[in-house]
């Protein structure tokens, strides 16, 4: 029975020992073996089984794939004394990491050298262009530089700058509400402008239709007061036609007519007897 127990405890151990001794390189990461704190080797190790020593070496690991860094917005000055605000990012890559590890340590620390080669040589070229320049004309030849001379100089960390692109440039915002309240007055400016037109063509509009109704209203008297002439000119006509046929007839209703319109009411006359109104009467 001891000797089985002493076996068990035995394959425990020898378990333990070899789990120590082993471990695994995933594909999208690369190892450095230490041992004491030092590195072990002139290279990292890559995907795959590998062994070290149990309790004396350790394994570091570190991302093999594209990485990015999103650098905090920075402001920077360009060639014609312009403030700006620039807010970039970086895709880079841990090319070697035994170099990595040896110069930086982390990716914390890769990062913060990172973030000062590439501020730095971001605001060395953007300082050589205008601020239309950089916004609209040259911003693709400025981010190659930027990359170009970021990788250069993080090659000594085991870094590979892979392509450094700006997302966002804006102004502080001391320029911002400058340019604003310019923007503001620019465009009460152009809406006075436009009302003072506006009123312009309203005048226009409504003198023009004061004239045309002050033409139609004079052509439609002028046609009144021709047709009322012609009217009267016709019922003159009409009447000197039927007088000329039966003047005393004519005479006869006429004096009826008077008769009929004077002679209601209770009227009163004060008139002789041989009076010309009468002489149907008599």
């Amino acid at each position: 029975m001891r000797t089985i127990q002493i076996t068990l405890a035995g394959l425990v151990v020898a378990v333990f020992v070899l789990l120590q001794c082993v471990f695994t390189v995933d594909q999208t990461e690369r190892a450095i073996l230490l041992q004491l704190g030092k590195p072990v080797g002139d290279a990292a190790l890559g995907p795959g089984l590998h062994f070290k020593l149990p309790f004396v070496q350790n394994v570091i690991f570190f991302d093999g794939r594209v990485l990015e860094y999103d650098a905090p917005a920075a402001e920077i000055i360009t060639q014609d004394k312009k403030n700006m605000v620039v807010d970039n990012y970086s895709r880079w890559k841990i090319e070697n990491p035994l170099l990595f590890y040896r110069t930086v340590r982390n990716i914390q620390g890769g990062l913060s050298r990172i973030d000062d080669i590439v501020y730095s040589q971001m605001r060395e070229a953007l300082g050589r262009y205008t601020l239309t320049e950089i916004v609209a004309v040259e911003r693709s030849t400025i981010m190659e530089e930027v990359t170009v001379k970021s990788n250069s100089l993080l090659r000594d960390y085991g870094i590979r700058v892979i392509d450094v692109r700006i997302k966002r440039t804006d102004l502080p915002k001391e320029n911002q509400m400058a340019i604003y309240g310019r923007m503001q007055a620019e465009r009460e400016r152009q809406a006075k402008q436009y009302r003072s037109e506006g009123r312009e063509e309203a005048a226009k509009i409504t003198t023009l239709a004061d004239r045309q109704r002050t033409v139609l209203l004079a052509d439609a008297r002028r046609a009144a007061e021709s047709a009322r002439g012609e009217g009267e000119a016709a019922a003159t006509g009409i009447y000197a036609q039927a007088l000329s046929q039966d003047p005393e007839f004519y005479e006869f209703v006429r004096t009826m007519d008077a008769y009929k319109k004077t002679m209601k009411d209770q009227t009163q006359f004060v008139l002789t007897p041989e009076s010309e109104f009468f002489k149907y009467l008599q």
